[in-house]
């Protein structure tokens, strides 16, 4: 029997801005989420014997997750989550087919814990609405609701309150320097400025913003401060989330391919098409649609 692989898209922070701190230690942020075509790919096989498994991490010239313990692994934790708001007695085995980078601010573990969310939401034939699943997802990761919705969105608050955009069709040069960066290590810095002023989607769309990241992750890592340099020769590079990948827009493939072609070596070049709607939601939703005509 053939495996049926399942797509968790990687995103792009167009532009990431830090408004302030709350008392529980989060942070008030504006962004705007565009996914891309890069993507991992995930399998489930449905048991009956309640067990959330990650029988293999499977790769084809991309990283491996044998350096991530499966209990923290966030598609077991969002099975396990599922699982455990059902009441179901159902498991599965979860096997990964990894694209996207660790680390790279990317959001590889939020788009692979929203497609186990979504993907066994039909498998187990627990209907739950997207609205649900994105309220899970948020326990998991703040990224992980815009997964779950699977469209570009202005994104608000700690990443939860989601606007819909749509944005020009372009592609991305994507650099990863190598360079693994733990998100709370860039958010608890001392040094991050916590104070930009709030921008509505019209400033964004005219502007285009910044990331109040970036200068954080230049100093505390060098070789994404040189990424950033060597790729804004050739068009405007800013890094995505936390890093460590950054990231140009083009008009045309040609165009990112001609530049990716020069990426030297020792980095890891990506060209990608933007996409305004998840090619997750593009593999539900007409099954969806499907069974309520069956």
């Amino acid at each position: 029997m053939s495996t049926t692989w399942w797509p968790a898209p990687a995103k792009l922070n167009l532009f990431l801005h830090v408004i302030g701190r709350r008392p529980d230690g989060y942070h008030e942020l504006q962004t705007a989420f565009q996914f891309v075509d890069l993507a991992d790919d995930l399998s489930f096989d449905v048991t009956d014997d309640g067990l959330i498994e990650r029988q293999e991490a499977v790769g084809r010239g991309g990283p491996r997750l044998d350096d991530v313990p499966p209990e923290f692994d966030l598609c077991v934790r969002a099975a396990q989550l599922l699982r455990a708001q059902s009441g179901g007695p159902l498991g599965c085995r979860i096997r990964i087919r990894k694209r996207i980078p660790l680390g790279g601010g990317l959001g590889g573990g939020s788009s692979d814990a929203a497609t186990t969310l979504r993907v066994l939401n039909r498998l187990w034939r627990l209907d739950l609405p997207i609205e649900h699943l994105a309220a899970l997802g948020l326990q998991l990761g703040a990224d992980v609701p815009v997964f779950v919705g699977g469209r570009s969105a202005f994104a608000e608050g700690i990443g939860e309150r989601l606007s819909p955009l749509c944005l020009p069709e372009k592609w991305f040069l994507i650099v990863h320097p190598r360079v693994s960066i733990p998100t709370h290590e860039i958010f608890q810095s001392p040094e991050l400025t916590r104070n930009s002023p709030v921008i509505t989607i019209a400033t964004f769309l005219a502007s285009g913003g910044r990331n109040d990241l970036e200068p954080v992750v230049r100093a505390r890592h060098p070789a994404v401060g040189e990424a950033l340099d060597w790729l804004g020769r050739f068009a405007p590079a800013r890094l995505t989330g936390t890093g460590s990948c950054v990231f140009a827009s083009f008009d045309s493939a040609v165009a990112a391919e001609r530049i990716a072609a020069r990426v030297p070596d020792l980095w890891r070049a990506y060209v990608c098409r933007g996409l305004d709607r998840s090619p997750l939601s593009e593999r539900l939703e007409p099954q969806r649609l499907q069974q309520q005509l069956e």
